[in-house]
């Protein structure tokens, strides 16, 4: 099974590893310390080189097409698991950071996200069936982390709750006007259209916007919500609140100087804008290659140096930053075993290797935020210094009151 048990030996350091090859042999990797027992079978002897030179992308590909399976009530998330344990030691094996290297010379290009293909690629993942989704999201679709005041939180509670602490950092009064950049179905947009807003959404998924405009009218607040089929780099105007959930994401390198200019250009002069992405906190990095193929082609997780560095260079002060840690582990684990609880119906919208798929997607992105550098970070912007009130306590005075029931 050479060169790949070369690569395993080195990889698997905590936790043990069973791979029984397609040659019929079994090899034992790692002491089975501080780690998951995984034991699966490669079917096919390309197997052995191509994980070796590539096993983030290659593992993906070979579970989706059966081409490797796992056995003794292993699955994929303890695979990923125990490769979310070891990603250090993988790191640093020869190969693959030669590899990371030639990732990271050729992030730019994989990351030129001009409108067109902005568009095109958020439609790759956002123009699935909204039934799919709503097998294993809240009940109201938030398709982004939730605020967990403790981990056994409901999904609903902690999207409920993420939903009021968003909005209690707006400062909204009656009759304000926001533009939301990325409205998914629509579930932002009506919590802040029942504060009295008036808000203008933005979405390039036509199947979004479909769900989302039907959910508006059923919340009666379609007089106060308005949505329009564009890039963010498409509109003009000028508003009192700009906001940013989950969009920046998909914004790209070489691209955070647009994006903020943008946000800059259509706050009004005492306006401000809340932005809510899934952020990195090593140095900048690039995307990995199942996610970039298969779940969010052009998508980049940002470093909060890229960010402030963009800020920066576009005038914004930076008036208020929470960092969420471990929230969206929570609800990518809440997702996930939805997900599963509804695996059989999502087969029927879709097919074996699709849920196979989302299960390595769903998996590797919950781990990512536990063993990962992944977090959450929200940032209240303006131009002006003094358009954010001089201390928190606005937020957590809103936010109390709209836990005690107004909403």
């Amino acid at each position: 099974m050479w060169p790949l048990s070369n690569l395993l030996k080195t990889f698997v350091k905590k936790g043990q590893l069973t791979v029984r090859d397609a040659d019929g042999s079994t090899h034992t990797f790692g002491s089975g310390e501080e780690g998951p027992s995984v034991v699966m079978r490669l079917h096919d002897k390309r197997l052995h080189w191509k994980l070796f030179l590539n096993p983030e992308l290659q593992a993906a590909e070979a579970y989706m097409d059966g081409g490797l399976t796992f056995e003794e009530g292993s699955g994929c998330y303890d695979l990923l698991n125990l490769f979310s344990v070891n990603r250090g030691p993988l790191a640093s094996h020869k190969v693959q950071g030669a590899l990371r290297r030639g990732w990271r010379t050729m992030r730019r290009r994989q990351q030129q996200n001009d409108a067109d293909n902005a568009k095109r690629q958020a439609r790759h993942h956002y123009d699935l069936s909204t039934e799919l989704y709503s097998l294993f999201l809240d009940k109201d679709l938030n398709y982004s982390c939730g605020f967990y005041r403790s981990p056994g939180d409901t999904l609903e509670q902690a999207q409920a709750a993420k939903l009021n602490r968003a909005t209690a950092k707006l400062g909204l009064k009656p009759g304000m006007s926001v533009v939301e950049i990325g409205g998914g179905w629509g579930s932002f947009a009506i919590r802040l259209a029942k504060e009295g807003a008036n808000v203008t959404s933005l979405n390039v998924s036509p199947e979004q916007i479909a769900i989302a405009k039907q959910r508006v009218e059923e919340a009666g607040v379609s007089d106060r919500v308005e949505f329009i089929k564009k890039d963010y780099r498409e509109v003009d105007g000028q508003y009192d609140r700009v906001v940013s959930v989950g969009m920046m994401e998909h914004v790209g390198i070489g691209h955070f100087d647009e994006y903020f200019s943008q946000v800059r250009g259509l706050l009004k002069p005492d306006g401000y804008a809340f932005i809510h992405s899934i952020g990195r906190m090593t140095q900048p990095g690039t995307t990995g290659p199942f996610f970039r193929k298969f779940i969010f082609p052009g998508g980049y997780v940002p470093a909060l140096s890229e960010t402030f560095e963009a800020t920066e260079r576009q005038g914004l002060w930076v008036a208020d930053m929470e960092v969420l840690r471990l929230h969206y582990y929570y609800t990518l684990r809440d997702w996930r075993e939805r997900f599963t609880a509804n695996r059989d119906k999502a087969k029927e919208l879709y097919d074996e290797r699709f849920c196979r798929m989302w299960e390595f997607y769903l998996g590797a992105a919950e781990l990512g935020f536990l063993h990962g550098s992944n977090m959450v970070f929200q940032l209240l912007l303006s131009p002006q210094r003094d358009a954010v009130p001089l201390n928190r306590n606005f937020i957590v005075d809103a936010e109390r009151e709209m836990s005690r029931g107004a909403f």
